[in-house]
């Protein structure tokens, strides 16, 4: 017999005698009906589609309605539907064992432990909202362990690799686009998404549209600005797009990356990618003495841990404090 199906009788047995008998017994119960089951060719049946649970169904909506991007939910469907689709059972038939031999699973297949742990949030968060519904009453999550990633401080761009990008731009667009990256440490999907009319350039401004469809105001320095209403005045299209590529259609963030990376072959400036120049416009204006919960607010972040993981304080600046405080 295979040993997933093997995996999944044993959970279910435990399930249902759990409460009944001492775990010392249930052990030599599950290991004995384990023994025997291995002489036998056992298929679990499958009557229903479980990516169509209609408690998923209902958490799907509740998430709508708390205003969650379609980006994100379409996220937490394709996750909780992919373990669903594994474990074989309804959300209310699920179990500790399930969620444990899932991630076991995904770990031997070679995610990383940041992809694991995102998996493991979206399954907190789902039953977790099931279990505070009532909808079931016991939470398979709450023995399960938060799962450790090994923290690693994000890069940044030198004074001198944004120069040579901006030197490597062939048009106006691209030194723009890297300028105004740079400049307000947007996110990329941010950024495309702006329209020309989104700009003040006389407060030097604008407000986008961040995750969880949360506005927010991020501001410009005068330079990009200028180059922005260069390569605007530049334009013969009508499009309302800040950006737009090919065929004066929208820039979209694929085109944005397909461009660093042609840029960042051109100058030699290694792992360039959009979120780098936002580690680095965070991590700079913390080293200027920005107060954190401002960088914070500027950044779009919930939570004032995601703002401090971007930051790479300069030493130089820990030895002066030091300095002037001890």
């Amino acid at each position: 017999m295979s040993i997933v199906a093997n995996t999944m009788i044993m959970n279910d047995l435990r399930e249902k005698l759990c409460d009944l008998i001492p775990y010392t017994t249930l052990n030599l119960i599950t290991d004995a009906v384990a023994e025997v089951l291995e002489r036998y060719d056992v298929v679990p049946i499958i009557t229903e589609d479980h990516t169509k649970d209609i408690m998923l169904d209902a958490f799907i909506d509740a998430m709508r309605v708390e205003g969650r991007s379609e980006k994100t939910i379409t996220r937490y469907k394709y996750i909780i539907g992919k373990f669903l689709s594994y474990a074989g059972v309804s959300s209310r038939s699920v179990t500790q064992y399930h969620v444990r031999q899932y991630l076991a699973s995904e770990k031997d297949r070679g995610i990383s432990d940041g992809t694991l742990r995102g998996v493991y949030w979206v399954l907190s968060s789902y039953f977790g909202w099931l279990h505070r519904d009532g909808i079931i009453q016991r939470n398979p999550m709450s023995n399960i362990g938060r799962i450790k990633v090994q923290k690693k401080v994000r890069e940044v761009f030198t004074d001198v690799d944004i120069e040579k990008l901006k030197s490597g731009c062939d048009n106006l667009r691209d030194k723009a686009i890297i300028c105004f990256l740079k400049s307000t440490g947007c996110r990329i999907s941010e950024v495309t998404q702006l329209n020309r009319d989104d700009i003040d350039f006389q407060n030097l401004e604008c407000i986008v549209l961040g995750k969880g469809n949360k506005q927010r105001t991020v501001y410009i320095d005068p330079v990009t600005g200028m180059i922005i209403q260069e390569y605007l005045a530049s334009r013969t299209d009508s499009n309302t797009a800040l950006f737009v590529g090919k065929g004066a259609k929208r820039f979209l963030p694929g085109g944005v990356r397909a461009m660093l990376n042609k840029i960042a072959n051109k100058t030699g400036v290694s792992h360039v990618h959009p979120h780098k120049f936002r580690s680095t416009e965070i991590t700079e204006l913390v080293n200027r003495g920005m107060p954190v919960e401002q960088v914070k607010v500027l950044a779009g972040h919930d939570k004032i841990d995601t703002t401090l993981s971007y930051v790479k304080v300069d030493q130089a600046n820990i030895k002066n404090a030091y300095k002037r405080y001890a």
